[in-house]
Order: structure tokens, then sequence, then C-alpha cells
């Protein structure tokens, strides 16, 4: 007999993972673009493989640990949206079902360990910062710290660059054009802060001022896609709180930040901020679709003929559906040729914490990524997310191929500066 999923039971987050479950109908078109189901080709790592196990758990035919270690496996790329005929909104029911499933399942002490330290250091860059350095000092020791603990290690930059404190406000060159709000974000404040500085030199060089809230807080991705529901909420609420009402757009320079964003409304679904959440998700951008949208004002230039190679995050192509942005930003640079990586929309392994969870499927994916790259035989990779960028880099470095890996406002910054590639680090 066919049951259904109680929804009533389930809570505000019922009514959409019954819908997305309810719309697949299990044709197969999400199987080629699934990085674990290319990697094991077993069906129960697939997307459609994994709507069955959590059909199965939600209308209570199979516990939550049965079904968790291939839900645990999904990187959360939504590649599988893309191609979906049936518009299946898997990322809402995966972030849905990891926040219903984490108060029920069963988590070894090494998994509570790392899973508290994590949430407790990545989204609060201060204490980031703080982990970063004390790790770097335990390098040494590598060969001593087993599994995890040790892949976080090799994760860990040899040096840390200096972190000036944004300013809360940046003024536009010339006429303004528009008032923006930049979430800051958190990792990419300790690992690469020029990101932030580029962004705001080129939307000013563009006639946009931008507004720095000061007070603004992790924007939650990270929590929630880990099944942190509730300190996701509290970072949601914060933010909704901080961020102005009175500018044109929310922008966001890394792809999962701007993702996480335009979730706010599920988080909060059935809370008394929903509907200034749903509001507020309305003006969450990404840069570079913004700065596609008001269009280039000043034409930058490199000094000398450069090759760049395009990387889509998956959190940008996928999550927010932005391709073409990026490339056209590129596009206006003089002395700039785009380079297309093969099978680009394809995760790298980054995917937040999924390469300190699952460090052997993150680092196949991660070859790949490196190889498809090298075999372009590009100058420099473009990509819109520090994760990815960290990703590539390290397994760049492990092909001994030494390509800058940078975001896509770093390249129009330093054209806009006369400063060369080659010089990306400050």
């Amino acid at each position: 007999m066919q049951h259904t999923i109680p929804v009533d039971e389930i809570g505000p987050w019922g009514q959409p993972m019954a819908e997305a479950v309810q719309k697949c109908v299990h044709c197969g078109f999400c199987l080629p673009v699934c990085p674990t189901y290319r990697v094991w080709r077993e069906e129960m790592d697939s997307p459609r493989g994994r709507i069955v196990l959590m059909k199965e758990v939600l209308e209570g035919r199979l516990e939550f640990d049965e079904a968790l270690p291939y839900v645990d496996r999904c990187l959360g790329c939504v590649g599988c949206e893309t191609a979906c005929p049936s518009g299946v909104g898997y990322g809402e029911l995966l972030t849905s079902f990891r926040g219903l499933a984490e108060a029920s399942r069963n988590r070894s002490l090494l998994d509570r360990v790392l899973r508290w330290f994590v949430l407790t250091t990545l989204p609060y860059p201060a204490r980031f910062r703080w982990g970063a350095r004390m790790g770097r000092w335990a390098k040494p020791l590598r060969g001593l710290v087993p599994g995890r603990l040790g892949n976080m290690l090799d994760l860990l930059p040899s040096t840390l660059p200096h972190a000036e404190r944004l300013p809360e406000v940046y003024p536009a060159e010339g006429p303004r054009r528009a008032r923006v709000a930049l979430l800051a974000g958190c990792a990419q404040q300790v690992l690469a802060p020029d990101i932030n500085w580029a962004t705001l030199r080129v939307l000013a060089k563009n006639g946009v001022e931008v507004i720095v809230p000061q007070e603004q807080a992790c924007c939650g991705a990270l929590a929630a896609h880990t099944g942190a529901a509730a300190q996701a909420r509290r970072f949601a609420r914060h933010n909704l709180q901080v961020f102005p009402d009175d500018v044109d757009a929310i922008l966001t320079n890394a792809a999962g930040c701007g993702s996480g964003m335009h979730e706010y409304a599920l988080w909060l679904r059935g809370e008394p901020e929903e509907a200034v959440a749903e509001a507020f998700v309305q003006r969450v951008r990404d840069v570079t679709e913004f700065l596609a949208d008001v269009g280039i004002c000043t034409i930058a230039r490199l000094e000398k003929p450069t090759r760049v190679a395009m990387h889509d995050a998956c959190h940008l192509v996928h999550a927010q559906g932005i391709r073409q942005q990026p490339r056209e930003l590129l596009a206006t640079v003089e002395n700039l040729e785009l380079v297309e990586i093969p099978e680009s929309d394809i995760c790298c392994g980054s995917a937040g914490t999924y390469n300190i969870e699952q460090p052997q499927t993150a680092a196949e994916l991660g070859q790949k990524k490196a190889a498809a790259i090298g075999s372009t035989d590009t100058q420099v990779v473009a990509a819109g997310n520090i994760g990815c960028m960290t990703q590539i880099n390290t397994h760049l470095i492990h092909l001994n191929r030494h390509i800058p890996v940078m975001h896509t406002m770093q390249i129009l910054d330093r054209a806009y500066r006369g400063i060369p590639i080659d010089q990306i680090y400050e």
C-alpha cells in the first residue's frame, strides 16, 4: 500500500520535502552529472537513489542511520537540479533532511569533536585565523596525526595573508550608479582577504558605492548544509537585522555564501521572520551577476595577452543559475582570452566541509578537476568561490602545475590597476 509523507509531523519543512520527493520521476537525467555517481556507479550514491532513501525514512520504512551514509556522501553541488526535467528541488530537500536527521543520528566521539571544532571555528574569522595559526605550528607533526585531523592540517596554507579591516563605506568613483551592501564571508577573510578588497575596488571603479555592515555574521551555509539548522537560523536572523534595507542589492562574492543566503526563507519557514527573509532573498545577488547587469563603465586591460580558464562553482552555476555573467565581465578585459575547462560545472570536491568529512572522494574529484584544467594550457584559473579556489590550487600544486587561481574580481582589479597576473598575492 502506498504511504504518504507525514508532512504535519515533520514540521515547516515537511511540505517542500514532500513536493521534492513527489516530483522525482526517476528518469536518470541526474546520473551523468552527479560527481559521486560518476565515482562509485552505485544507485544509492546518485540523486534519485538518495531521494528514494530519504522518502523511505520520511515514510517510516527506514531508519535515519541506514540512509545517512549515502546522504552524507552527497556533495550538495545540485548539478542534478540543472539536469532535472521535472524541477525537483533537491538542494532544499537535502538541506531539510540533514537538519531533520541531526537530532536522531548517532555520531562517533571523533565525529562529534570534529563537528564541534568546525562549527565553532570556521564561521568566525578571528577564531578561524587563530585555529589556522595553531594548525600551521602542528604541521611538522603531520605524520603523528591520524585520519581526518591530519586531512585538516593538509588543507591549511603555508602562510596567512595580512587582513586589513574592511571599511564601513567604500565610495564610488565618479557619479554613483548604485549603492549595495557586501557580505564579507568567513574563511575568505582569513584565507584570501584580497578578494573583498578587489571587489570593493572594482565596484567603485564602476560607480557602485559599497556598504560593509560591521556587525554582520556568517551567512550560515556551512551550518545549514551540515545539519546544524538552529545555528544556521541564528546567523540568518542576525543578518536580517544588520543588513540595510536602503540598498539596491546585497552582494556576495562567494558562491556558497550566496546560495546559503538564498535559502533564508527555507531555514526560517514557519518562523516569525519568514516574510522578512523572503524579501531579503530577493535582494541577494552574486557580484558578477550584479555587475554584469549594471554594466561595465570602465574598460580594463591586462598588460600582456593572457589565457584565463573559467571554473564554474557549483553553487554559482547550479544553485543560482549564474554561468554567463562572469564570462561576460572577463570578455570586456582587453588582452584576455577566455578558455573553457572540460566539464567545468562538475564539482571540484570542495563543497564546504566535504574535503574534511569525505577526504578520499574530495581528493579524487580535486585531482580530476586539476587534470582537466591542465589539459587547457591556460595561464590563470578564474573562479567565484573561495572553497573551489583552495581546492583547485591544492591539486594543481600536487600535479606540479603552478597556475594562479584567482577570483573573477581579482582579475578585473589587477587589469584596472595594471598589476601583472603573476602578482596575484600581495
